[in-house]
């Protein structure tokens, strides 16, 4: 289907200020662009954000991920010449976005107290590490540090492998949490026409996000095991005669468990397994019961059985498959872009939708700054202007 009317922007009008670097801020500022809001990138002249080069040149796949819908303007704000452009970006923002540690904004002339009264309605994230204050605030942090502070890899990794497995967790996280403290003081400003200081930091991010295993912890006063969640949830990965996978997560309705041991003909695992809690008492014994069924047959037999018993299950995908599966060819998961620099760009659309529809504007990753003279001119500065700045180095 085709559709005709505009895409929905919920953030349209909202200016964001992106002033941070790598993945958190960027991220955060990113998911704001894609509900609308105008997201001018600021980096520094001829580097930019360090993640541009992170495999060469300066439009690394790492920048790609975290800078879609984005306008990019080169200011070095840390020289006095850029101080009435600053000011003009400044005063035309609703949210400024930085990841940077403690007192070093300040150090930049952007800290919140001294912008506050300026811009009365400026909402002003800011995301550190570890928090503002503290033992380890000075201290610089990336994703894999408040994966291990805050608990997280203990439960993804053990042994003594020095590699670490999987995506960014923490910084994701961090950036999302900011986004949705952003929102929210977007609404508050909406009734106060006041802005708001928005603090986040990957460590309490992270943290905040592993509800389950904290609660338990706190229920019970007892170490959650490294198998605990997969147990009391009944989840397995198993593998086919093929070598293919599929996910099960059974939950606690007796249905799904009833439907399983019929799909795979193992009627005998409900005397073996009589009810919830033995099976989760069981579970190392269990998950061997079901790897051995599995690897009988391929995952085309077992996948339209598994259905008609009305088991939660899914095929394993590998992300290099994704555009296969019938599901996220039906969501349209998936869109391109074209730069006229650097070609196609792909990229996965927000997952919200809004009555259905989960366009945004689309926009590729900016090149350094491409759209330097664009939002410069928009905010009143001459060309002549621009002219002596891009002279001083400035931008």
């Amino acid at each position: 289907m085709i559709l005709t009317t505009p895409a929905p922007q919920v953030l349209d009008g909202v200016r964001v200020l992106d002033l941070g670097s790598f993945i958190t801020a960027p991220y955060s500022a990113m998911l704001l662009a894609e509900m609308g809001a105008d997201v001018v990138k600021v980096e520094r002249p001829g580097a930019g954000d360090p993640f541009r080069a992170f495999n060469g040149g300066l439009y690394s796949s790492h920048f790609q991920a975290h800078n879609r819908n984005k306008r990019s303007i080169t200011l070095d704000y840390t020289k006095p010449e850029a101080k009435d452009a600053m000011a003009a970006l400044l005063a035309s923002a609703d949210v400024v976005l930085l990841n940077v540690r403690p007192g070093v904004e300040e150090r930049l002339g952007l800290g919140y107290p001294q912008l506050k009264d300026r811009y009365p309605g400026l909402i002003y994230a800011a995301i550190t590490g570890y928090g503002a204050t503290g033992p380890y605030a000075e201290r610089p942090a990336y994703d894999n540090v408040g994966q291990s502070l805050s608990g997280w890899l203990s439960m993804f990794h053990q042994g003594t492998d020095a590699r670490v497995p999987g995506p960014a967790v923490s910084d994701a996280l961090t950036g999302m949490y900011a986004a949705l403290g952003i929102l929210g003081a977007l609404v508050e400003r909406a009734r106060t026409g006041l802005g708001r200081k928005v603090e986040v930091s990957m460590l309490e991010a992270t943290v905040a996000f592993a509800t389950e295993p904290l609660g338990r912890l706190f229920a019970s006063g007892e170490p959650v095991p490294f198998y605990s969640r997969s147990a009391s949830s009944q989840s397995f990965i198993v593998t086919c005669k093929d070598g293919l996978r599929i996910g099960l997560h059974l939950s606690s309705p007796e249905k799904f468990w009833q439907g399983l041991v019929h799909a795979i003909g193992r009627e005998d695992l409900l005397q073996k397994y009589p009810d919830r809690s033995a099976r989760v008492d069981a579970y190392d014994a269990l998950a061997i019961d079901l790897a051995q069924a599995f690897a009988t047959q391929e995952r085309a037999y077992w996948m339209p059985r598994l259905e008609a018993q009305d088991v939660p299950f899914a095929p394993e995908r590998r992300l290099q498959d994704l555009a296969e599966d019938p599901q996220v060819q039906h969501l349209g998961l998936f869109y391109e872009t074209i730069h006229p620099q650097h070609g196609v760009v792909k990229a996965a659309h927000r997952p919200v939708r809004y009555d259905g529809d989960n366009r945004s504007d689309f926009l590729p990753p900016p090149s350094l700054g491409e759209h330097t003279h664009e939002v410069l001119h928009g905010l009143g500065i001459t060309e002549d202007e621009i002219s002596k700045l891009s002279q001083q180095g400035v931008i």
